[in-house]
């Protein structure tokens, strides 16, 4: 079954339709994108609708729609958990513990997570108390609070080394770092305390990732090195930035993705974008700079989803991803710098138009023996298992 194209994907086809040259046929765009005339016809009238030229239900009101069924859904149980919890912690004669609501309230059809976000807890210390309500550390630990804190109120002037070694005299021995912990969490501190120092470091943020390449930008089949950086460029309305992925096998530009901020979606619209187009990607090493987009949590976590394993490069060095930064320095004189853009659409259409069809269907490569990455993955690849 053929996987779906990308959005992104379909929205950068449509604008190069609507924006063809005169005697350009629809016929010859999608020709030139790889997509079926009838396929790109579904998209420029899905387009209409979505812009109001045509009647319909636009995408966004569909998704608009089930997007306030679910929020309706989830208030009536908010307020459910709010109004348990007002009638629970008002009853003098039960303990003032919320673990037990929480159990209640899981009973009854609450979900976990919506309980534990209106009431502010962890979902892990729940599930530790439901093991075992009371541990022996717990124990311990509120008799070593309850010597620190009267050490505390007798000398409010003693720092935590000093408070430790009241406890140990009151019988409560601990390591002084304990004794901070403990301070520290609770908000004792001495009354003579100093005020920390903000710090100005502008360093490099540390490697999330090993570097698995060592600048060797070679595979031996698709799908097992990808290698991806961002890039930016002036235009008359601001900057526009473009994340792209590139399989170091056939050189083809996987996925990637454009908008108008540098976060950490953008990075993760690009992968999300290429195993879309891609398929099975479990093992697949995604090496990138030490960017603070790709060192973010989301794009972590979507490395993990699709089972791919991150690798990294050093700080300043450019050589350790110059697969990549030889594809840009091809899109910054075939593109970027030709010419003055006054808008990011311009510049948009531009970049999507050199991609898919100038560099992976017209510019054969000498390293893929004079093809281009399109014909290459044709005639290396078995049909059956064919990108899209």
């Amino acid at each position: 079954m053929p996987k779906p194209y990308p959005q992104e994907f379909r929205d950068d086809v449509v604008r190069v339709a609507r924006d063809r040259d005169p005697g350009v046929t629809v016929g010859q765009i999608a020709k030139d994108f790889g997509v079926h005339p009838m396929t790109l016809f579904k998209w420029l009238r899905a387009a209409d609708v979505e812009g109001g030229t045509k009647p319909g239900v636009s995408r966004s009101e569909s998704a608009e729609l089930r997007e306030l069924r679910r929020r309706n859904k989830l208030l009536e149980q908010e307020n459910e958990v709010l109004r348990r919890a007002a009638a629970y912690l008002s009853q003098a004669n039960l303990p003032k513990r919320i673990y037990p609501l929480v159990s209640e309230l899981a009973a009854d059809g609450i979900p976990l997570a919506v309980t534990c976000r209106v009431l502010k807890i962890a979902r892990q210390p729940y599930y530790r108390w439901l093991a075992q309500p009371v541990t022996d550390a717990e124990v311990t630990e509120a008799y070593r609070a309850n010597a620190l804190v009267d050490a505390h109120r007798d000398d409010p002037e003693f720092g935590y080394r000093f408070l430790a070694d009241e406890a140990r005299a009151g019988g409560q021995a601990m390591a002084e770092r304990t004794a901070w912990r403990i301070c520290s969490g609770n908000g004792w501190f001495s009354a003579f305390g100093k005020r920390k120092r903000r710090g100005t470091g502008g360093k490099a943020g540390p490697p999330v990732h090993d570097d698995l390449v060592r600048r060797d930008f070679t595979a031996d089949g698709p799908n097992r090195l990808w290698l991806a950086d961002i890039t930016e460029h002036r235009t008359g309305e601001g900057k526009l930035y473009l994340c792209a992925i590139k399989d170091a096998w056939s050189n083809r530009i996987v996925g990637y993705s454009i908008d108008s901020r540098m976060k950490s979606r953008l990075a993760v619209a690009a992968l999300h974008n290429a195993a879309a187009r891609r398929g099975d990607l479990a093992g697949c090493i995604l090496h990138t700079d030490r960017g603070s987009q790709f060192r973010s949590r989301k794009v972590c976590r979507t490395l993990a989803r699709h089972r791919m394993v991150g690798s990294m490069g050093r700080v300043g060095a450019a050589g350790d991803n110059a697969a990549m930064e030889s594809f840009f320095g091809l899109l910054q004189n075939n593109v970027l710098d030709r010419r003055t853009w006054r808008t990011r659409e311009q510049l948009r259409i531009a970049i999507v138009n050199w991609i898919e069809r100038t560099y992976h269907r017209r510019r054969r490569q000498r390293s893929l023996s004079r093809l281009t990455p399109v014909e290459f993955e044709t005639i290396m690849t078995p049909p059956a298992s064919q990108a899209a």
